[in-house]
């Protein structure tokens, strides 16, 4: 599996702000942000319901990361889906890490993507809680 998700009951916009305010405790921020239902509508005139795409970069981590293995940013950032699955329901889903950077034979990078694992299932945990603390 490529990554894990949680389904939560609310509204996309808060979920959102919810969910990159526990990014930023973990110590992730965010790098892009991709705004898939903007992007359909103007290019290709097509309804899509909300949908966004993060690009989550914990900067020591990557520093540590790209010393190792200077081709990584290739594997890089974490990304971070949040999506109204219906309406009143939003899924966020995170890259695993270790599935994404176990691609790479280095053993540093390897144990770095346990880290990371860790550190975005804290997220995970984090949303479920309603007050946003895990």
């Amino acid at each position: 599996m490529y990554g894990f998700s949680i389904e939560l009951p609310g509204d996309f916009e808060p979920i959102l702000a919810r969910t990159t305010e526990a990014l930023r405790q973990e110590g992730f921020g965010i790098l892009t942000v991709i705004d898939v239902q903007a992007t359909l509508r103007d290019k290709l005139g097509i309804d899509f319901g909300p949908y966004r795409i993060l690009g989550a970069c914990n900067p020591s981590l990557a520093h540590q990361a790209l010393s190792a293995d200077p081709e990584i940013g290739l594997l890089l950032p974490c990304n971070v889906v949040i999506r109204e699955a219906r309406p009143g329901h939003v899924t966020v889903s995170f890259m695993d890490p270790e599935a994404v950077l176990g691609l790479t034979e280095n053993p540093a990078i390897r144990a770095l993507g346990g880290n990371v694992r860790q550190r975005l299932l804290r997220v995970r945990e984090t949303l479920k809680s309603p007050r946003g603390e895990a």
